[in-house]
Protein backbone atom coordinates (compact mmCIF):
# COMPACT_ATOMS: atom_id res chain seq x y z
CA UNK A 1 0.00 0.00 0.00
CA UNK A 2 1.22 3.34 -0.97
CA UNK A 3 3.00 5.41 2.45
CA UNK A 4 1.31 8.29 1.56
CA UNK A 5 1.49 11.15 -0.92
CA UNK A 6 4.53 12.05 -0.66
CA UNK A 7 5.52 8.51 -1.59
CA UNK A 8 7.30 7.96 -5.11
CA UNK A 9 5.16 7.10 -7.39
CA UNK A 10 7.58 4.07 -9.14
CA UNK A 11 7.27 0.40 -7.64
CA UNK A 12 9.97 -0.85 -5.82
CA UNK A 13 12.37 -2.95 -7.09
CA UNK A 14 9.97 -5.64 -8.63
CA UNK A 15 6.68 -4.04 -9.93
CA UNK A 16 5.57 -7.12 -10.64
CA UNK A 17 5.03 -7.58 -6.81
CA UNK A 18 2.79 -5.98 -4.46
CA UNK A 19 3.76 -5.20 -1.12
CA UNK A 20 2.73 -8.59 0.85
CA UNK A 21 -0.59 -8.67 2.83
CA UNK A 22 0.10 -9.31 6.44
CA UNK A 23 -1.52 -8.08 9.69
CA UNK A 24 1.61 -9.62 11.80
CA UNK A 25 3.68 -7.72 14.05
CA UNK A 26 6.65 -6.76 12.97
CA UNK A 27 9.15 -9.02 12.87
CA UNK A 28 7.25 -12.04 12.67
CA UNK A 29 6.62 -14.12 9.33
CA UNK A 30 3.69 -13.46 7.83
CA UNK A 31 1.25 -17.06 7.83
CA UNK A 32 0.24 -18.05 4.54
CA UNK A 33 -3.66 -17.75 4.47
CA UNK A 34 -5.74 -20.96 3.89
CA UNK A 35 -8.39 -21.26 1.29
CA UNK A 36 -11.08 -20.05 3.82
CA UNK A 37 -9.21 -18.02 6.44
CA UNK A 38 -10.94 -14.70 5.78
CA UNK A 39 -14.24 -16.28 7.02
CA UNK A 40 -13.14 -16.49 10.77
CA UNK A 41 -14.20 -13.34 10.57
CA UNK A 42 -17.65 -12.80 11.64
CA UNK A 43 -18.62 -9.79 10.05
CA UNK A 44 -16.88 -11.03 6.46
CA UNK A 45 -18.61 -13.95 7.46
CA UNK A 46 -22.41 -11.99 7.35
CA UNK A 47 -21.52 -10.21 4.49
CA UNK A 48 -20.28 -13.50 2.18
CA UNK A 49 -23.56 -15.35 3.37
CA UNK A 50 -25.61 -12.69 2.22
CA UNK A 51 -24.26 -12.47 -1.12
CA UNK A 52 -24.47 -16.58 -1.84
CA UNK A 53 -28.37 -16.01 -1.35
CA UNK A 54 -28.25 -12.41 -3.55
CA UNK A 55 -25.60 -13.70 -6.21
CA UNK A 56 -28.12 -16.43 -7.16
CA UNK A 57 -30.87 -14.07 -7.50
CA UNK A 58 -28.53 -11.79 -9.70
CA UNK A 59 -28.05 -14.17 -12.67
CA UNK A 60 -31.87 -15.22 -12.15
CA UNK A 61 -32.62 -12.11 -12.73
CA UNK A 62 -30.37 -11.46 -15.69
CA UNK A 63 -31.66 -14.80 -17.69
CA UNK A 64 -35.14 -13.63 -16.79
CA UNK A 65 -34.57 -10.19 -18.21
CA UNK A 66 -33.26 -11.37 -21.09
CA UNK A 67 -36.19 -13.83 -21.65
CA UNK A 68 -38.81 -11.22 -21.06
CA UNK A 69 -37.33 -8.72 -23.38
CA UNK A 70 -36.94 -11.48 -26.06
CA UNK A 71 -40.65 -12.40 -25.87
CA UNK A 72 -41.93 -9.20 -25.36
CA UNK A 73 -39.88 -7.78 -28.55
CA UNK A 74 -38.98 -11.15 -30.71
CA UNK A 75 -35.89 -8.79 -30.99
CA UNK A 76 -32.10 -9.74 -30.09
CA UNK A 77 -31.33 -5.64 -30.40
CA UNK A 78 -33.91 -5.10 -28.23
CA UNK A 79 -31.93 -7.67 -25.51
CA UNK A 80 -28.30 -5.60 -26.73
CA UNK A 81 -30.52 -2.71 -25.59
CA UNK A 82 -31.26 -3.79 -22.24
CA UNK A 83 -27.90 -4.64 -21.75
CA UNK A 84 -26.15 -1.21 -22.86
CA UNK A 85 -28.89 0.50 -20.32
CA UNK A 86 -27.70 -1.13 -17.93
CA UNK A 87 -23.93 -0.74 -18.74
CA UNK A 88 -24.57 3.19 -19.59
CA UNK A 89 -24.55 4.35 -15.88
CA UNK A 90 -21.48 3.15 -15.06
CA UNK A 91 -19.82 4.84 -18.19
CA UNK A 92 -21.27 7.97 -17.78
CA UNK A 93 -21.26 8.40 -13.92
CA UNK A 94 -18.60 5.61 -12.50
CA UNK A 95 -16.41 8.21 -11.67
CA UNK A 96 -18.73 10.53 -9.83
CA UNK A 97 -19.69 7.03 -8.14
CA UNK A 98 -16.31 7.27 -6.63
CA UNK A 99 -16.37 10.39 -5.33
CA UNK A 100 -19.09 9.64 -3.29
CA UNK A 101 -17.62 6.27 -1.77
CA UNK A 102 -14.84 7.95 -0.41
CA UNK A 103 -16.61 10.02 1.22
CA UNK A 104 -19.79 8.16 2.13
CA UNK A 105 -19.29 5.19 5.04
CA UNK A 106 -19.73 2.12 3.16
CA UNK A 107 -22.30 0.19 5.35
CA UNK A 108 -25.02 2.99 5.02
CA UNK A 109 -24.46 3.30 1.67
CA UNK A 110 -25.16 -0.45 0.75
CA UNK A 111 -27.78 -0.78 2.57
CA UNK A 112 -29.22 2.08 0.69
CA UNK A 113 -27.81 0.81 -2.46
CA UNK A 114 -29.35 -2.49 -2.11
CA UNK A 115 -32.29 -1.53 -1.21
CA UNK A 116 -32.98 0.53 -4.57
CA UNK A 117 -32.59 -3.08 -6.56
CA UNK A 118 -34.17 -4.74 -4.24
CA UNK A 119 -37.50 -2.24 -5.45
CA UNK A 120 -36.53 -2.32 -8.98
CA UNK A 121 -36.64 -6.08 -9.10
CA UNK A 122 -39.97 -6.24 -7.18
CA UNK A 123 -41.69 -3.53 -9.20
CA UNK A 124 -40.91 -5.77 -12.13
CA UNK A 125 -42.35 -8.66 -10.65
CA UNK A 126 -45.32 -7.10 -9.98
CA UNK A 127 -45.54 -5.62 -13.25
CA UNK A 128 -44.80 -9.65 -15.25
CA UNK A 129 -47.19 -11.28 -12.42
CA UNK A 130 -49.74 -8.91 -13.20
CA UNK A 131 -49.75 -9.19 -16.61
CA UNK A 132 -48.86 -5.31 -17.77
CA UNK A 133 -45.27 -5.61 -18.42
CA UNK A 134 -44.43 -3.45 -21.35
CA UNK A 135 -40.66 -3.70 -22.94
CA UNK A 136 -39.77 0.06 -21.57
CA UNK A 137 -40.95 -0.94 -18.12
CA UNK A 138 -37.35 -3.60 -18.52
CA UNK A 139 -35.40 -0.55 -19.89
CA UNK A 140 -36.32 1.85 -17.12
CA UNK A 141 -35.67 -1.12 -14.49
CA UNK A 142 -32.20 -2.14 -16.23
CA UNK A 143 -31.12 1.62 -16.03
CA UNK A 144 -32.35 2.19 -12.42
CA UNK A 145 -30.14 -1.17 -11.68
CA UNK A 146 -27.33 0.03 -13.48
CA UNK A 147 -27.41 3.87 -11.63
CA UNK A 148 -27.12 1.79 -8.37
CA UNK A 149 -24.50 -0.13 -9.73
CA UNK A 150 -22.68 3.15 -9.76
CA UNK A 151 -22.30 3.54 -6.30
CA UNK A 152 -22.90 -0.19 -4.80
CA UNK A 153 -19.57 -1.50 -6.87
CA UNK A 154 -17.09 0.62 -5.87
CA UNK A 155 -18.64 0.79 -2.09
CA UNK A 156 -18.76 -3.26 -2.00
CA UNK A 157 -15.10 -3.61 -3.51
CA UNK A 158 -13.76 -1.48 -1.09
CA UNK A 159 -15.82 -2.35 1.77
CA UNK A 160 -14.03 -5.97 2.40
CA UNK A 161 -10.60 -4.25 3.27
CA UNK A 162 -12.93 -2.16 5.98
CA UNK A 163 -14.48 -6.09 7.01
CA UNK A 164 -11.20 -8.16 7.01
CA UNK A 165 -8.17 -5.65 6.81
CA UNK A 166 -5.33 -5.64 4.33
CA UNK A 167 -3.70 -8.80 5.79
CA UNK A 168 -6.93 -10.99 4.53
CA UNK A 169 -7.92 -8.51 1.58
CA UNK A 170 -6.56 -11.47 -1.08
CA UNK A 171 -8.26 -14.05 0.59
CA UNK A 172 -11.44 -12.16 0.87
CA UNK A 173 -11.50 -11.04 -3.09
CA UNK A 174 -10.89 -14.68 -4.43
CA UNK A 175 -13.95 -15.50 -2.37
CA UNK A 176 -16.03 -13.32 -3.58
CA UNK A 177 -15.10 -14.09 -7.10
CA UNK A 178 -15.98 -17.90 -6.10
CA UNK A 179 -18.91 -16.79 -4.66
CA UNK A 180 -20.68 -15.17 -7.89
CA UNK A 181 -18.98 -17.62 -10.29
CA UNK A 182 -20.64 -20.48 -7.87
CA UNK A 183 -24.12 -18.46 -8.48
CA UNK A 184 -23.84 -18.31 -12.02
CA UNK A 185 -23.62 -22.53 -12.04
CA UNK A 186 -27.32 -22.60 -9.40
CA UNK A 187 -28.91 -18.83 -10.90
CA UNK A 188 -29.30 -19.93 -14.68
CA UNK A 189 -30.20 -23.51 -13.96
CA UNK A 190 -32.73 -22.30 -11.40
CA UNK A 191 -34.07 -19.97 -13.32
CA UNK A 192 -34.39 -21.70 -16.38
CA UNK A 193 -36.81 -24.00 -14.11
CA UNK A 194 -38.72 -20.75 -12.76
CA UNK A 195 -39.20 -19.20 -16.33
CA UNK A 196 -40.60 -22.84 -17.68
CA UNK A 197 -42.66 -24.08 -15.11
CA UNK A 198 -44.55 -20.70 -13.70
CA UNK A 199 -42.74 -17.51 -15.55
CA UNK A 200 -40.47 -14.76 -15.42
CA UNK A 201 -42.63 -13.21 -12.92
CA UNK A 202 -41.19 -15.63 -10.66
CA UNK A 203 -37.75 -14.86 -10.92
CA UNK A 204 -37.44 -11.54 -10.77
CA UNK A 205 -39.78 -11.77 -7.23
CA UNK A 206 -36.93 -13.93 -5.78
CA UNK A 207 -34.40 -11.92 -7.06
CA UNK A 208 -36.18 -8.98 -5.03
CA UNK A 209 -36.75 -10.93 -1.76
CA UNK A 210 -32.60 -12.46 -2.07
CA UNK A 211 -31.47 -8.80 -1.17
CA UNK A 212 -33.30 -9.88 2.31
CA UNK A 213 -30.14 -12.05 3.07
CA UNK A 214 -27.38 -9.12 2.68
CA UNK A 215 -29.16 -6.05 4.20
CA UNK A 216 -30.11 -8.84 6.94
CA UNK A 217 -25.76 -9.60 7.19
CA UNK A 218 -25.10 -5.65 6.63
CA UNK A 219 -27.65 -5.08 9.79
CA UNK A 220 -26.04 -7.54 12.13
CA UNK A 221 -22.66 -6.51 11.60
CA UNK A 222 -20.07 -5.06 14.92
CA UNK A 223 -19.55 -1.66 14.13
CA UNK A 224 -16.29 -1.64 16.50
CA UNK A 225 -14.80 -4.77 14.71
CA UNK A 226 -14.73 -2.95 11.10
CA UNK A 227 -11.09 -1.82 10.28
CA UNK A 228 -10.94 2.27 10.60
CA UNK A 229 -10.69 3.98 6.46
CA UNK A 230 -10.08 7.41 6.42
CA UNK A 231 -12.94 8.99 4.11
CA UNK A 232 -12.50 11.84 1.97
CA UNK A 233 -13.42 15.22 3.01
CA UNK A 234 -16.04 16.78 0.83
CA UNK A 235 -13.95 19.00 -1.45
CA UNK A 236 -13.59 20.30 -5.46
CA UNK A 237 -11.43 18.24 -8.21
CA UNK A 238 -11.64 15.41 -5.97
CA UNK A 239 -12.95 13.68 -9.36
CA UNK A 240 -9.55 15.07 -10.82
CA UNK A 241 -7.86 14.50 -8.25
CA UNK A 242 -8.57 10.57 -8.43
CA UNK A 243 -7.42 10.63 -11.83
CA UNK A 244 -4.35 12.32 -11.43
CA UNK A 245 -3.79 9.66 -8.65
CA UNK A 246 -4.20 6.37 -11.00
CA UNK A 247 -2.11 8.06 -14.02
CA UNK A 248 0.94 8.92 -11.26
CA UNK A 249 1.42 5.42 -10.56
CA UNK A 250 2.40 2.92 -12.89
CA UNK A 251 1.65 -0.10 -10.14
CA UNK A 252 -2.23 1.52 -10.60
CA UNK A 253 -2.69 2.81 -14.23
CA UNK A 254 -0.89 -0.02 -16.02
CA UNK A 255 -2.59 -3.05 -14.62
CA UNK A 256 -5.87 -1.03 -15.27
CA UNK A 257 -4.88 -0.37 -18.96
CA UNK A 258 -4.44 -4.14 -19.26
CA UNK A 259 -7.65 -5.21 -17.74
CA UNK A 260 -9.33 -2.55 -20.28
CA UNK A 261 -7.63 -4.34 -23.24
CA UNK A 262 -8.25 -8.19 -22.27
CA UNK A 263 -12.53 -6.69 -21.05
CA UNK A 264 -12.99 -5.44 -24.40
CA UNK A 265 -11.75 -7.70 -27.18
CA UNK A 266 -10.99 -11.00 -25.07
CA UNK A 267 -13.67 -11.40 -23.16
CA UNK A 268 -16.77 -10.85 -24.97
CA UNK A 269 -17.92 -14.80 -24.17
CA UNK A 270 -21.47 -14.27 -25.58
CA UNK A 271 -19.93 -13.55 -29.26
CA UNK A 272 -17.61 -15.97 -29.29
CA UNK A 273 -19.47 -18.80 -27.90
CA UNK A 274 -22.39 -18.50 -29.35
CA UNK A 275 -20.67 -18.01 -32.51
CA UNK A 276 -18.77 -21.43 -32.09
CA UNK A 277 -21.86 -23.01 -30.73
CA UNK A 278 -24.26 -22.59 -33.69
CA UNK A 279 -21.51 -21.59 -36.76
CA UNK A 280 -18.84 -23.81 -36.32
CA UNK A 281 -20.04 -26.85 -34.20
CA UNK A 282 -23.82 -26.73 -35.22
CA UNK A 283 -24.61 -28.10 -31.61
CA UNK A 284 -27.60 -24.69 -31.04
CA UNK A 285 -28.11 -23.53 -27.51
CA UNK A 286 -27.11 -26.42 -25.80
CA UNK A 287 -23.53 -26.76 -26.70
CA UNK A 288 -23.31 -22.72 -25.44
CA UNK A 289 -24.70 -23.77 -21.86
CA UNK A 290 -22.28 -26.36 -21.38
CA UNK A 291 -19.50 -23.53 -23.02
CA UNK A 292 -20.31 -21.29 -20.27
CA UNK A 293 -21.06 -23.90 -17.49
CA UNK A 294 -17.41 -24.88 -18.18
CA UNK A 295 -16.12 -21.82 -18.35
CA UNK A 296 -18.32 -20.81 -14.67
CA UNK A 297 -15.87 -24.32 -12.96
CA UNK A 298 -12.86 -22.88 -14.38
CA UNK A 299 -13.70 -19.63 -13.10
CA UNK A 300 -14.68 -20.95 -9.21
CA UNK A 301 -11.61 -23.19 -9.57
CA UNK A 302 -9.32 -19.84 -10.47
CA UNK A 303 -10.41 -18.07 -7.35
CA UNK A 304 -10.27 -20.77 -4.79
CA UNK A 305 -6.54 -21.05 -5.76
CA UNK A 306 -6.08 -17.31 -6.26
CA UNK A 307 -7.73 -17.43 -1.84
CA UNK A 308 -4.76 -19.51 -1.27
CA UNK A 309 -2.09 -16.78 -2.30
CA UNK A 310 -1.06 -14.53 0.19
CA UNK A 311 -0.09 -12.15 -1.79
CA UNK A 312 -0.99 -10.40 -5.41
CA UNK A 313 1.91 -10.20 -7.83
CA UNK A 314 1.43 -8.09 -10.84
CA UNK A 315 4.06 -10.76 -12.37
CA UNK A 316 1.60 -13.09 -11.91
CA UNK A 317 -1.42 -11.02 -13.71
CA UNK A 318 1.19 -10.50 -16.45
CA UNK A 319 1.56 -14.20 -16.83
CA UNK A 320 -2.04 -15.00 -16.46
CA UNK A 321 -2.81 -12.65 -19.01
CA UNK A 322 -0.70 -14.39 -22.08
CA UNK A 323 -1.58 -17.57 -20.63
CA UNK A 324 -5.46 -16.32 -21.28
CA UNK A 325 -4.99 -14.94 -24.84
CA UNK A 326 -2.66 -17.97 -25.71
CA UNK A 327 -5.71 -20.50 -24.77
CA UNK A 328 -7.95 -18.64 -26.78
CA UNK A 329 -5.81 -18.57 -29.35
CA UNK A 330 -5.32 -22.47 -29.12
CA UNK A 331 -9.12 -22.50 -28.93
CA UNK A 332 -9.64 -20.84 -32.29
CA UNK A 333 -7.87 -23.83 -33.97
CA UNK A 334 -9.21 -26.73 -31.79
CA UNK A 335 -11.89 -28.92 -34.90
CA UNK A 336 -13.57 -30.93 -32.37
CA UNK A 337 -16.32 -30.06 -30.12
CA UNK A 338 -15.55 -31.96 -26.88
CA UNK A 339 -11.84 -30.74 -26.99
CA UNK A 340 -12.97 -26.94 -27.42
CA UNK A 341 -15.32 -27.41 -24.59
CA UNK A 342 -12.53 -29.02 -22.06
CA UNK A 343 -10.48 -25.80 -23.29
CA UNK A 344 -13.07 -23.88 -21.22
CA UNK A 345 -11.98 -24.59 -17.77
CA UNK A 346 -8.57 -23.47 -18.03
CA UNK A 347 -10.00 -20.65 -20.06
CA UNK A 348 -11.89 -19.44 -17.42
CA UNK A 349 -9.29 -20.24 -14.60
CA UNK A 350 -6.65 -17.85 -16.16
CA UNK A 351 -9.46 -15.62 -16.46
CA UNK A 352 -10.55 -15.59 -12.88
CA UNK A 353 -6.94 -14.97 -12.19
CA UNK A 354 -6.77 -11.91 -14.32
CA UNK A 355 -9.89 -10.18 -12.78
CA UNK A 356 -8.99 -11.22 -8.98
CA UNK A 357 -5.14 -10.45 -9.73
CA UNK A 358 -6.08 -6.93 -10.70
CA UNK A 359 -8.62 -6.57 -8.13
CA UNK A 360 -6.52 -7.18 -5.33
CA UNK A 361 -3.28 -5.94 -6.87
CA UNK A 362 -5.14 -2.27 -7.19
CA UNK A 363 -6.82 -2.35 -3.52
CA UNK A 364 -3.50 -2.87 -1.91
CA UNK A 365 -1.66 -0.26 -3.62
CA UNK A 366 -3.95 2.13 -3.42
CA UNK A 367 -4.31 4.91 0.08
CA UNK A 368 -7.82 3.84 1.88
CA UNK A 369 -9.49 7.52 1.20
CA UNK A 370 -9.18 6.79 -2.40
CA UNK A 371 -10.06 3.74 -2.67
CA UNK A 372 -13.78 4.29 -3.89
CA UNK A 373 -12.11 6.32 -7.02
CA UNK A 374 -9.81 3.90 -8.06
CA UNK A 375 -11.81 1.26 -7.68
CA UNK A 376 -14.78 2.80 -9.75
CA UNK A 377 -12.28 3.62 -12.37
CA UNK A 378 -11.37 0.15 -12.79
CA UNK A 379 -14.66 -1.33 -12.56
CA UNK A 380 -16.02 1.61 -14.99
CA UNK A 381 -13.15 0.22 -17.57
CA UNK A 382 -13.55 -3.40 -16.64
CA UNK A 383 -17.68 -3.49 -16.50
CA UNK A 384 -17.10 -0.72 -19.48
CA UNK A 385 -15.18 -2.80 -22.04
CA UNK A 386 -17.32 -5.47 -22.95
CA UNK A 387 -20.11 -2.59 -24.82
CA UNK A 388 -18.03 -1.17 -26.53
CA UNK A 389 -15.60 -4.09 -27.91
CA UNK A 390 -18.76 -6.47 -28.59
CA UNK A 391 -19.95 -4.98 -31.78
CA UNK A 392 -16.09 -4.82 -33.22
CA UNK A 393 -15.58 -8.32 -32.28
CA UNK A 394 -18.89 -9.32 -33.32
CA UNK A 395 -18.52 -7.36 -36.70
CA UNK A 396 -14.66 -9.48 -37.01
CA UNK A 397 -16.63 -12.47 -36.07
CA UNK A 398 -19.24 -12.04 -38.78
CA UNK A 399 -16.93 -11.04 -41.12
CA UNK A 400 -14.12 -13.42 -41.29
CA UNK A 401 -15.65 -16.18 -38.92
CA UNK A 402 -15.58 -17.53 -35.23
CA UNK A 403 -12.34 -18.82 -35.06
CA UNK A 404 -10.82 -15.21 -36.09
CA UNK A 405 -12.49 -13.45 -34.50
CA UNK A 406 -12.10 -15.35 -31.09
CA UNK A 407 -8.01 -15.96 -31.97
CA UNK A 408 -8.13 -11.76 -32.68
CA UNK A 409 -9.18 -11.25 -29.21
CA UNK A 410 -6.50 -13.45 -27.39
CA UNK A 411 -3.47 -11.81 -29.55
CA UNK A 412 -4.82 -8.59 -28.36
CA UNK A 413 -5.01 -10.16 -24.75
CA UNK A 414 -1.01 -11.35 -25.13
CA UNK A 415 0.06 -8.78 -26.99
CA UNK A 416 -1.20 -6.10 -24.35
CA UNK A 417 0.02 -8.27 -21.10
CA UNK A 418 3.67 -8.69 -23.45
CA UNK A 419 3.96 -4.67 -23.41
CA UNK A 420 2.55 -3.83 -20.59
CA UNK A 421 4.90 -6.69 -18.47
CA UNK A 422 7.82 -4.34 -20.37
CA UNK A 423 7.20 -1.29 -19.78
CA UNK A 424 6.61 -2.31 -15.79
CA UNK A 425 10.00 -3.93 -16.16
CA UNK A 426 11.48 -0.93 -17.22
CA UNK A 427 10.05 1.38 -15.15
CA UNK A 428 11.05 -0.63 -11.94
CA UNK A 429 14.78 -1.07 -13.35
CA UNK A 430 14.63 -4.66 -14.18
CA UNK A 431 16.19 -6.81 -16.74
CA UNK A 432 14.60 -10.42 -18.24
CA UNK A 433 17.08 -13.50 -16.54
CA UNK A 434 16.75 -16.86 -18.17
CA UNK A 435 17.88 -19.91 -15.94
CA UNK A 436 17.93 -23.17 -14.23
CA UNK A 437 15.91 -24.07 -11.07
CA UNK A 438 15.75 -27.28 -9.39
CA UNK A 439 16.48 -28.72 -13.11
CA UNK A 440 13.69 -26.63 -14.87
CA UNK A 441 14.11 -23.58 -16.89
CA UNK A 442 12.64 -20.61 -15.19
CA UNK A 443 11.93 -16.92 -16.62
CA UNK A 444 11.82 -13.89 -14.32
CA UNK A 445 12.76 -10.47 -14.07
CA UNK A 446 15.04 -9.11 -11.40
CA UNK A 447 16.77 -5.99 -10.71
CA UNK A 448 19.50 -4.86 -12.80
CA UNK A 449 21.80 -4.81 -9.51
CA UNK A 450 20.93 -8.44 -8.84
CA UNK A 451 21.82 -9.69 -12.00
CA UNK A 452 25.19 -7.68 -13.17
CA UNK A 453 26.32 -9.24 -9.71
CA UNK A 454 25.21 -13.09 -10.99
CA UNK A 455 26.82 -12.27 -14.26
CA UNK A 456 30.46 -13.01 -13.47
CA UNK A 457 29.59 -16.08 -11.64
CA UNK A 458 27.81 -17.18 -14.88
Amino acid sequence: MSSGPGAASVPAPDPHDSPPASDAPAGRPARKSSMFSSLKVRNYRLFFMGQVVSNIGTWMQRIAQDWLVLSLTGSSAAVGITTALQFLPMLLFGLYGGVLVDRLRKRPTLLVTQSSMALTALALAVAVLTGHVQVWHVYVAAFAVGLATVVDNPARQSFVSELVGPGQLQNAVSLNSANFQSARLVGPAVAGILITGVGTGYAFLFNGLSFIAPLTGLLLMRARELHVVERAPRGKGQLREGVRYVTGRPELIWPIVLVGFVGTFAFNFPVYLSAFADDVFHAGAGAYSMFNTLMAVGSVAGALLAARRGTARLRLLIVAAMAFGALEILAATIPTLWVFALLMVPLGLFGMTVNVTTNTSIQMSTEPAMRGRVMALYMMVFLGGSPVGAPIVGWITDTYGARIGLAAGGAVAVLAAAVIGLILARVGNLRLSIGWHRGHPRVRFVPREQQEELAPAA
